[in-house]
């Protein structure tokens, strides 16, 4: 079983249709816990008390089966991501984008539209620059006032907000990371010669390649 650990509702629809395009007969389990996210916003990160109840969540899906645990929240990908538990490898959703965008070149400008975003996806580019042994120069650009429209589910306005936002620096880097899974749509209109990277298909694929690996 491939299992996905979201911390908002509108993904699992989002990332079974994705893993229905690309691998239609791979089992599939979709866990959502809100309160990780509001709870790692409202302390300023992932605490001690939270990484413990990421631990628990993906220990619960090894448990029930599964091989590879997907985090689509890149808030607590990195705590979900360090998390070894009955045998299942757990990948944070983002991190094939960050390989993409390392190697693509070393401006590399991303947008979020969290605080508590931007240090986990800082970091995560600087680690993938590392691994690649490459040097990067890391742009973040904050668009939180986009984020009340994802809430209230206006989808189509936060799309174009973050598109706005990504088209603002797009001509000075050489690829823009939107560092949210929930602004994929975005990417289309943005527009311009610039790559502009998403996570959930990169992420949906790479945890294919891990399940096929560990014997599907």
């Amino acid at each position: 079983m491939l299992a996905f650990l979201h911390t908002a509702a509108v993904h699992v629809t989002t990332f079974e249709q994705l893993l229905r395009e690309v691998d239609p007969a791979v089992p599939s389990r979709h866990v959502v816990d809100v309160a990780l996210l509001d709870d790692a916003r409202a302390a300023g990160g992932v605490t001690p008390a939270i990484a413990a109840r990421i631990r628990g969540a993906v220990g619960e899906l090894a448990g029930a089966g599964a091989r590879v645990v997907l985090c689509t929240c890149s808030t607590i990908g990195d705590a979900a991501e360090a998390t070894v538990s009955g045998g299942a490898t757990v990948l944070r959703v983002d991190r094939p984008m960050a390989d993409r965008a390392v190697a693509i070149g070393p401006r590399i400008a991303f947008v979020a539209a969290l605080h508590s975003t931007v240090a986990p996806t800082a970091a995560l580019l600087h680690d993938a620059a590392r691994r690649a042994g490459r040097a990067v120069q890391l742009t973040p650009l904050l668009c939180v006032e986009a984020w009340p429209y994802f809430e209230r589910g206006a989808l189509d306005d936060y799309y174009a907000m973050i598109a706005a936002a990504a088209r603002h620096v797009a001509s000075t880097h050489d690829v823009v990371v939107l560092a949210q899974g929930s602004m994929a749509p975005a990417a289309a209109l943005v527009g311009g010669a610039v790559p502009v990277l998403s996570s959930p298909r990169l992420g949906v694929e790479a945890a294919l390649r891990l399940w096929h690996a560990a014997g599907g």
